[in-house]
């Protein structure tokens, strides 16, 4: 199971510099000019969870492997983008592939990096980007209609359910707002996923501001949360990130933002964020080959998550013998929990919980 982040916003605002830094590569190119990014760049990036080596030391594995996130650089996007400006089409197509995105927005002022709108002004840049994607999406809506049209009138219940939904998803785009805005039954919210709209996409503002601004953030920053939210914003400075990736060990890397008064790096908030915001959770397989993070999404049950691992595990799946983590460790292991009762047998129909240590019992 994959998930992905697409990294959009303006030219040089530090789109590419953000990926080279998530990755601890140079595998995007970053220059001071736009367009300089041609191909979206596609990058996994290990999701950080203290509790995986934890888990690992009782376990004694020989190997951790986390959950991951796909990153993927898509080059600045420009007023008229949505009618092919700049390279806009091409980059639009790269938005639809994703499941989020990581929209960075310019919160520093540097004479010597070129503003495409010849200002820094963070809400204007956002407004840029975003009429972009709506008028994308309004012009992908527009010319399904007439052909749904045609054939719910022949009698395709199918094209007529969409039909419903892509009309109410029209005024909605008309408006103004996104298609994530408009309110549906449950039983449609699937016919709005098929779709694949820019804008029903989930969004995380990532504001880069100057080394100096990167505790607290800055006035622009501070725009940015008042207009979309708190828990939708990140701050990081990408030189910093930069600077950090070019470190050899975890320890220089610790010692670095020890020294700069911060407790992580911005990267891994961006990359938990990017998890949270794809409503993802994890459990965890444990053994002395390897501890394993899973990634799944919330409210996902027991036979499915097993199907992650592997089809046949869903297929024939009998029960998973779960117990939570923080028992796995105050029991020193799988043992010790099984000695204090701690390990639960649960069935088809369990949901599973952030945080589940599992072991599925299965038949093919």
């Amino acid at each position: 199971m994959g998930f992905n982040c697409g990294i959009v916003g303006l030219p040089n605002v530090g789109k590419s510099t953000l990926f080279n830094a998530l990755t601890s590569t140079a595998a995007a190119e970053s220059a001071n000019y736009p367009f300089c990014t041609i191909e979206p760049n596609v990058g996994r990036i290990a999701v950080p969870d203290d509790r995986l080596s934890e888990l690992s030391k009782i376990a004694n594995s020989k190997a951790i492997i986390p959950a991951c996130l796909e990153f993927v650089d898509i080059a600045g996007i420009v007023r008229g983008a949505s009618k092919g400006e700049g390279l806009g089409n091409k980059f639009l197509a790269n938005i639809r592939e994703t499941d989020a995105i990581i929209h960075v927005v310019r919160c520093f002022d540097d004479d010597s990096i070129v503003h495409v709108a010849g200002q820094v002004d963070p809400l204007s840049d956002i407004d840029t980007i975003e009429t972009e994607l709506l008028l994308a999406d309004l012009e992908s809506v527009e010319g399904r209609i007439p052909a749904l049209e045609k054939k719910a009138k022949s009698g395709d219940k199918a094209s007529k359910e969409t039909l419903e939904v892509l009309l109410e998803v029209y005024e909605i785009l008309k408006e103004g707002s996104p298609a994530r805005d408009v309110k549906l039954p449950k039983e449609k919210v699937g016919v709005l996923k098929g779709l694949q709209l820019i804008t029903t996409k989930p969004v995380i503002y990532v504001c880069n501001v100057p080394e100096s601004d990167s505790i607290d953030g800055n006035r622009y920053t501070q725009l940015v949360t008042e207009k979309v939210g708190r828990s939708n914003t990140v701050i990081i400075s990408a030189a910093i990130e930069s600077e950090i990736a070019a470190l050899d060990s975890d320890e220089e890397k610790r010692e670095f933002l020890v020294g700069l008064g911060l407790s992580c790096t911005g990267l891994s908030k961006v990359v938990r964020s990017g998890y949270d915001l794809l409503g993802l959770i994890t459990y965890f397989t444990v053994g002395p080959i390897e501890a394993r993070a899973w990634q799944i999404k919330l409210g996902t049950k027991a036979p499915a998550a097993a199907g992650v691992i592997h089809t046949d595990f869903e297929k024939g799946f009998i029960c998973a013998e779960t117990m939570s983590w923080t028992d796995y460790v105050d029991c020193g292991g799988e043992q010790g929990a099984k000695q204090r009762g701690k390990i639960r047998l649960e069935g088809r129909d369990y949901v599973v919980q952030d945080g589940d240590v599992m072991h599925f019992r299965f038949n093919v």
